[in-house]
């Protein structure tokens, strides 16, 4: 006989909620429930309606694609960034990575992923034909691609090299701090923020 060991099936409905989000497991699951059984119930709320504006109010920048408040972002706001260079990420958090080094005052534009054959991910998937009219467009004179140094990041680098041919800007990518095969949002921000220093120009001998 089928016996629920839970003594609480709103405790077991929470846990299981929490642990659905990455990288948390049942047990680290179960002890963010109990600490926030042992929180005064306002700093809950808070917490609680937090996630709830963040889903229902969150908007991706028109100009970009990153997360943001308003139609335009922050970052594509402001005057003081250096508008003729555009930083090619693959994933808001990549932004929130280089941000974090202080190294780059340029302009971003999130692809929203990389090519991935494997995973279904072709090119028409990604924000890549936006890029290529914001370039048009705009007084771009560089596009620094920072993607991840694994194989579809490489392949991802490659294509946009090949659409952006002909545009006449310049096209550069992070020097090789970053070994084969990492994770840009994993890179600590110190050899991330040389990398971005000392950017390289974009060989597609070397890069595809």
């Amino acid at each position: 006989m089928y016996r629920d060991r839970w003594p609480s099936q709103l405790l077991k409905n929470t846990v299981e909620e929490l642990s659905s989000l990455p990288g948390v497991g049942s047990r680290s699951a179960l002890r963010f429930a109990l600490h926030l059984l042992r929180q005064p119930q306002e700093n809950v709320e808070r917490l609680g309606n937090s996630i709830l504006r963040l889903r229902r109010e969150s908007l991706y920048c028109r100009e970009c694609n990153m997360i943001s408040d308003t139609e335009v972002c922050k970052i594509c706001n402001d005057s003081g960034r250096d508008r003729g260079c555009i930083c090619v990420v693959e994933s808001v958090r990549d932004v929130i990575s280089i941000e974090n080094t202080m190294q780059y005052n340029g302009l971003y534009h999130v692809l929203g992923g990389i090519i991935s054959p494997m995973d279904g991910v072709g090119p028409s998937d990604l924000s890549i034909s936006k890029l290529r009219e914001r370039v048009q467009k705009e007084d771009v004179t560089e596009v620094f691609m920072a993607l991840s140094t694994t194989m579809e990041g490489e392949t991802t680098a490659y294509y946009l090299y090949r659409i952006l041919q002909g545009t006449g800007v310049h096209i550069s990518t992070i020097a090789r701090g970053i070994g084969f095969g990492d994770e840009l949002e994993y890179t600590d921000e110190v050899t991330l923020g040389r990398s971005i220093q000392n950017r390289q120009p974009f060989d597609p001998v070397n890069n595809k």
